[in-house]
């Protein structure tokens, strides 16, 4: 049996947590057979370099080996990109072309970030899988191929299956042998091991002598939560080999260089930040949610005026108890309002727009008379104008880093690609 030490020099792998171990064991186990691999793990955790362990120590290892960030084909040219098309199957197509699968034949493909992989091409991939075969676009010819699979994902999904967004048959299929990566907080043992590494390797490559860190650094580098793992434990050695001066840093020189985390990436509503089920699955349900329970209140409304206009002596005890509401809602947060005006909605449902006309209550300062007053604002909820609202904001934050946006909106960069073009915005 393959040494696991000697696995780990040859790939360049820093670390002896058990899990770590147990991941190698795994992959060094399973390279022999033709078996499919499921490898799943956080960003950043060093997915692929399972992938190329696979390949090399298996029986394709002199054969072609290819990895597919599935994540960063448009969902428009996935199918061509892995299975090659026919010249004129579309715009553009000028002459055939293989792909990937007919290029690799003999030897093994890593398809990363699987679970963006559109549902169309999950079918064709399934039918590979099973049966060897496939077809190019705009064809109708079966050809054959013989390449080993290995997928890897970030996503949950088992989680994506439930809401329709991965097939079910194919899940078990690339499921085959499950090889889970560790997240680097969770072999704390090892970030001092792979935090040397990398600032030695550094100072060798900027000429600079090698940063060193005293224990109150050290325990600061174990307790901060690492959500970008070993690729952004590289990231800050870097940046501190590059920018620093001091031969040792204490913690708080160190913590110059560790961004500070925060857990809300997006705003959320109170009912779907309690939903432990993740009922809300993007920033779109969350706003659907929100425009359906106001298109409830209003409906109320509606049908309370109905009823005053049916029985005008409700009419009094309506407007005291709207009004005595109202007070008692502004009281608690410190302040008392008095109406000067009834209280007034309307609803007009077009597609995907919901427009409401209510009193926006806004205090003004206290004079000797004591009155208060509100004026009436009205806001246009417009679901597709409130989703650019937070793709521009997220792109002014990341100055227009599109990747890190895309990790602040909670959505694939591909996803975001599309909505860039969708709502014709040049960042």
């Amino acid at each position: 049996m393959t040494d696991i030490q000697s696995i780990k020099n040859r790939f360049g792998i820093i670390g002896n947590s058990p899990a770590l171990n147990h991941a190698l064991n795994t992959a060094v186990q399973v390279a022999a057979t033709d078996l499919t691999v499921l490898i799943v793990g956080e960003s950043g955790v060093g997915k692929e370099v399972f992938s190329q362990i696979i390949h090399a120590l298996s029986a394709r290892k002199h054969n072609p080996f290819i990895a597919v960030n599935c994540g960063a084909i448009p969902e428009g040219t996935i199918d061509s990109e892995l299975f090659g098309h026919e010249k004129g199957a579309f715009t553009g197509a000028v002459d055939s072309r293989k792909g990937y699968f007919e290029t690799v034949n003999g030897g093994t493909i890593f398809l990363d970030e699987i679970g963006e992989m559109p549902l169309g091409t999950q079918a064709r991939l399934l039918r590979v899988l099973e049966t060897g075969e496939f077809i190019r676009v705009g064809s109708s010819k079966v050809q054959k191929t013989d390449v080993r699979v290995i997928a890897a994902t970030n996503r949950d999904l088992l989680e994506f299956k439930q809401n329709g967004k991965f097939r079910e048959d194919l899940y078990y299929r690339l499921s085959t042998v499950p090889i889970r990566v560790p997240a680097l907080r969770d072999r704390k043992e090892d970030i001092p091991l792979l935090f040397r590494k990398f600032v030695v390797d550094f100072a060798e490559r900027y000429k600079r002598t090698p940063v060193q860190l005293d224990e109150d650094a050290k325990n600061a580098l174990l307790n901060y939560p690492w959500q970008g793992n070993v690729r952004e434990l590289k990231n800050i050695a870097e940046q501190i080999s590059v920018l620093t001066n001091q031969p040792v840093l204490n913690a708080a020189e160190l913590g110059r260089f560790l961004p500070e985390r925060t857990n809300n990436r997006m705003p959320v509503l109170a009912s779907a930040a309690s939903n432990a089920g993740g009922e809300f699955a993007n920033e779109r349900e969350i706003l659907y949610k929100l425009f359906f329970d106001m298109k409830k209140d209003v409906t109320e409304l509606k049908k309370m005026f109905l009823e005053i206009l049916q029985n005008p002596s409700l009419a009094g005890s309506v407007a005291n108890y709207t009004k005595e509401s109202l007070m008692n809602d502004y009281a608690a947060n410190g302040g008392n309002v008095e109406l000067s005006q009834p209280v007034i909605a309307s609803q007009m449902v077009q597609p995907n727009v919901i427009t409401t006309s209510h009193p926006v209550l806004i205090p003004h300062e206290h004079h000797n008379d004591d009155i208060h007053h509100h004026e009436e604002v009205e806001e246009s909820l417009n679901i597709m104008d409130k989703e650019k609202e937070l793709i521009l904001k997220a792109l002014k934050k990341h100055k227009g880093k599109r990747k890190d946006a895309a990790l602040d909106l909670g959505i694939s960069e591909r996803t975001l690609y599309r909505k860039l073009k969708e709502y014709d915005i040049n960042d």
